[in-house]
């Protein structure tokens, strides 16, 4: 048995999300020197159940094994039916077991992929529900760089407690470009409020959800950017009052009006 292509292999399952459980198996079929294998990996999400089946093949012309797609299939609590795609192997490239769950659910997430030609671009990955291909797999929607969607600056427009944080700001932001719905501390009247987001790279802006993950419609959505945006105004007139002396005591006021007065004289 190639020990290095085993290596590669292991660690290329172990990266792509399924961890170190499938090493003996992985280990055993390869040993047999069987032409093709699967391997199968069972996790939940929440009460959300994802089954995988991992795809491996031998060269035709070396020793080498190659790990070139896993399907997963998707059962949701209280669904009969259930929801199924294929995600193939690409150096680098690959979209893990989480990210592939989150795809699945409608979300998108942001990865550096590779073109034809072997340049390295960045984009939003999305699966478009309305379009299979002639096996049934769902078509993906990309939204590149160019399209102009800056999550930095979409989340920045929401008052959001861990953006004064810079270390709890990239955590945020890094789990959304994965894809999840990521809980988030809103600033209500004073308040925190415990809410969810996801990046939506479509519309160019954020979906939010209450503290029970049901969406809040675009109008309450727009409520609270208008509120973030008038108490950032507040804050700044404030600040520039200040700078003026205009938010001066009262105390401070008549000295400065006495100072006036004996200037003049």
């Amino acid at each position: 048995m190639n020990e290095k292509n085993f290596d590669y292999l292991k660690d290329q399952v172990k990266y792509t999300g399924f961890g170190e459980a499938l090493e003996g198996e992985l280990r055993q079929n390869i040993e047999q020197q069987q032409a093709t294998f699967s391997l199968k990996h069972d996790t939940f999400y929440g009460d959300d159940k994802v089954s995988a089946e991992l795809h491996f093949k031998k060269s035709d012309q070396t020793d080498l094994y190659f790990f070139n797609s896993y399907k997963v299939t998707l059962q949701k609590e209280g669904r009969p039916e259930s929801l199924e795609q294929t995600f193939y192997i690409n150096r680098g490239n690959n979209i893990t077991l989480k990210e592939a769950y989150n795809l699945m659910e409608g979300r998108a997430v942001n990865k550096n992929l590779t073109n034809k030609e072997g340049q390295e671009y960045n984009a939003w990955v999305q699966l478009d529900f309305k379009d299979a291909d002639a096996n049934g797999n769902f078509r993906q929607k990309h939204y590149h760089e160019n399209y102009g969607y800056d999550l930095e600056a979409v989340v920045s427009r929401h008052p959001i407690k861990e953006l004064d944080n810079p270390s709890h700001k990239d955590d945020l932001l890094n789990s959304l470009k994965k894809g999840n719905r990521q809980s988030a501390t809103f600033i209500k009247d004073g308040q925190e409020v415990k809410q969810y987001i996801e990046a939506t790279p479509q519309f160019k802006t954020l979906t939010i959800y209450d503290a029970d993950q049901r969406r809040l419609d675009t109008r309450q959505a727009k409520e609270q950017q208008q509120s973030q945006s008038s108490e950032t105004s507040k804050k700044q007139d404030i600040k520039a009052k200040q700078s003026n002396g205009e938010e001066d005591g009262p105390g401070e006021q008549q000295e400065k009006k006495q100072r006036r007065k004996a200037q003049k004289l």
